[in-house]
């Protein structure tokens, strides 16, 4: 799959089975493989209090690139 991720941002996502998740706000990358690893259904710098709150808002706001099937006018992801 190849696209520019300047297009992603903004996406609206949706799982498989039509239900929406969300929309991109921040992409995060593998800087050694050039890898994207995980796109965010909230904005990062928002969180600034703690370590705890970054691991939290990843775990349950965010999404691994690997579910993403479709990248177009919406993004759709797996399971």
């Amino acid at each position: 799959m190849s696209f520019l991720l300047s297009k992603m941002y903004g996406l609206n996502i949706y799982d498989d089975n039509g239900r929406y998740l969300g929309k991109v706000y921040d992409v995060i990358l593998n800087v050694e493989t050039g890898d994207v690893v995980r796109i965010t259904t909230e904005p990062l710098k928002k969180i600034t209090t703690s370590r705890e709150e970054l691991v939290k808002t990843l775990q349950k706001k965010s999404i691994m690139f690997k579910r993403v099937k479709s990248v177009g006018d919406i993004l759709i992801v797996g399971k």
